[in-house]
């Protein structure tokens, strides 16, 4: 009699050890409404950061454009773009420009969504260049989080 009654106990306790396959689909609803409510939201700010990245980007590229405009007496020609705030033009020396770069750490960045950025130089001799990343479209224009993002050119007022 006591031997049947710890074969009992052990037949109970070995059922009591596993989840049934309705609790583990339970926990697996959980998980799944769960991931469906909170992954929109993250990927959202995942866009959003970058193009809060973006706009610092293009602000510090715009930094260094007015320190070498500083230093040459010039923005960048459209042909120099970009590459001249690390790498000195052939032409300084002729011309008497003081290239004092390179203006950046490391070599021009891309944008956030992996494009180089757009550069167009001044349209006036006292203008300024504008600096602009396409957005996550990769065409101009654009709305919401596939707005262009840059510094726009100020308009002539006259």
């Amino acid at each position: 009699m006591l031997v049947m009654r710890r074969r009992r106990t052990a037949r109970a306790r070995t059922a009591e050890r596993g989840f049934s396959l309705l609790e583990v689909l339970i926990v697996l609803t959980i998980i799944a409404l769960v991931a469906a409510l909170v992954g929109p939201r993250l990927i959202a700010q995942l866009d959003r950061s970058k193009v809060t990245a973006a706009r610092v980007q293009v602000r510090a590229l715009t930094s260094a454009l007015e320190t070498l405009r500083l230093d040459l007496g010039r923005y960048p020609t459209a042909d120099e773009g970009l590459h001249l705030l690390v790498q000195a033009p052939a032409s300084a020396a002729d011309a008497g420009e003081v290239w004092q770069g390179p203006y950046l750490e490391t070599d021009v960045p891309d944008d956030p969504w992996g494009r180089p950025y757009a550069y167009q130089p001044p349209a006036e001799p006292e203008g300024r260049p504008t600096v602009v990343s396409l957005g996550a479209d990769g065409r101009e224009g654009g709305a919401g989080l596939a707005a262009d993002v840059g510094l726009a050119r100020p308009t002539s007022r006259g």
